[in-house]
């Protein structure tokens, strides 16, 4: 956006709309769509169907802001994978040392697995709601998963990706045959709201902090780099960052929008992305229930695929270890053995019988809630060092735009990270807020 070089330096090839510009836009094309997309996991979709289904359309105007900081530090990511030619755990073990490096990646890794579990635990419950057993869901889609990253080149893994990108046109379907008040949503979207309710605090909170997590930031430059884009067509590659990030949230648009339409006026008491799906067909019809459900498998099967080999990839990275999709078991054994490790843990996790997944997920977001400051903290000032990115660091308006939504981000997993840990506390300082006003 606003880097210490001209901004109508980097757009120059871009002002010229013609076949090489399209061309170019597509050879970069894929790191920032399938991050951003990715992060519309089993996750990210039941808390926008928790959203819609509890409060109606008064949390939408949240998504305009939350696109910008998105925008903001995934283009950080890119910019640095870009000119740098590294990872971000390479730039933070050489800038940092191993010791700050290890404990990061230990926090990183136990987020992570109980992410990677909350996906498998999604492809059981959306594949449920067609009859399928999760004995036979899960193992088979661990298998895929494996088999895609271990024996497909990043050439082909890219184009899985991208093709399961476009899936998530099941939501817009959904929304638009649930019937919603265009007009109210339109209001919605631009007018903020707030409540004085710790349920809707939580949820906003829940909202923001489910759209940017940390895997996102390892990944984004990790497949940057592995890509090989160059400085010469990185007005493309930024281009990408911003499209799949305003794709990543108008989706989950519409699925605040296919719930609050219907579940919410209908007074509708949900749990689970997969409850919103069996609530949606005596509303709407069987199709946009089976598109809700469909939806939820391909996220969580794509996710599955997604985190971990971003943490494959950050944890190699970070240790100096060799890492690629288009590497084998002989050249970068620890990458694709830690792979494998998290994908047998993680499904296996969901086919033993009364295992406290809620606990699982619990102690990963308490995790997450940490480790996401101090990681935003490292980007920023490794961003703005001239000696790693030379012209390419931060000007004074991007810092001003970067920080405050660092400032933010910082508060608002802060609040979830010990409302996690204490419950009411939150609560408890809104009724304090009342007493002021």
């Amino acid at each position: 956006m606003f880097t210490g070089i001209s901004l109508m330096k980097l757009l120059k090839p871009m002002k010229t709309v013609n076949m090489r510009n399209i061309l170019l836009f597509l050879a970069v094309l894929g790191p920032g769509i399938i991050t951003a997309n990715v992060d519309n996991d089993a996750g990210g979709i039941t808390t926008y169907s928790l959203a819609g289904a509890q409060f109606g359309y008064s949390l939408l105007w949240l998504m305009l802001p939350t696109t910008v900081a998105l925008v903001v530090i995934q283009e950080m990511c890119a910019r640095m994978g870009v000119v740098t030619g590294k990872g971000l755990s390479d730039l933070i073990r050489e800038s940092f040392g191993v010791k700050i490096t290890f404990y990061v990646m230990i926090g990183l890794f136990l987020t992570n697995m109980g992410n990677a579990v909350s996906e498998f635990a999604g492809i059981a419950a959306s594949l449920e709601i067609f009859g399928i057993s999760k004995y036979f869901s899960v193992p088979l889609g661990a298998l895929l998963v494996w088999l895609l990253i271990v024996k497909g080149s990043y050439r082909v893994v890219e184009k899985v990706f991208l093709v399961a990108c476009m899936v998530y046109i099941a939501y817009p379907i959904a929304a638009i045959m649930a019937k919603p008040e265009w007009g109210q949503v339109l209001r919605s979207s631009f007018v903020p709201t707030f409540k004085p309710d710790s349920t809707y605090l939580m949820t906003m909170i829940g909202v923001v902090g489910t759209t940017i997590a940390p895997w996102m930031q390892f990944y984004q430059q990790s497949a940057v780099v592995e890509k090989g884009v160059t400085i010469d067509k990185y007005a493309f590659s930024r281009l990408d960052v911003v499209v799949g990030c305003i794709i990543a949230i108008v989706v989950a648009v519409f699925i605040v929008v296919a719930c609050a339409s219907t579940i919410h006026l209908k007074g509708f008491r949900i749990e689970t992305a997969a409850d919103a799906a069996r609530a949606l067909e005596p509303l709407v019809g069987h199709y946009a229930s089976s598109l809700f459900a469909f939806g939820l498998f391909n996220a969580s099967l794509f996710a599955a695929c997604v985190l971990p080999l971003s943490t494959s990839y950050y944890i190699c990275e970070g240790m100096g270890w060799e890492s690629g999709i288009d590497k084998d078991f002989r050249q970068a054994p620890q990458f694709f053995w830690l792979f494998t490790i998290i994908i047998i843990m993680s499904a296996g996790f969901i086919l033993i019988p009364d295992m406290p997944l809620i606990l699982i997920m619990f102690f990963s977001q308490v995790v997450n809630g940490a480790v996401l400051p101090f990681v935003l903290i490292f980007m920023l000032l490794l961003v703005n060092d001239k000696r790693l990115m030379g012209v390419y660091t931060n000007g004074p308006f991007f810092n001003a735009v970067a920080w405050v939504t660092v400032s933010v981000m910082i508060l608002l997993t802060s609040l979830m990270t010990i409302e996690t840990v204490r419950p009411g506390i939150i609560q408890h300082l809104m009724g304090f807020l009342k007493i002021l006003h």
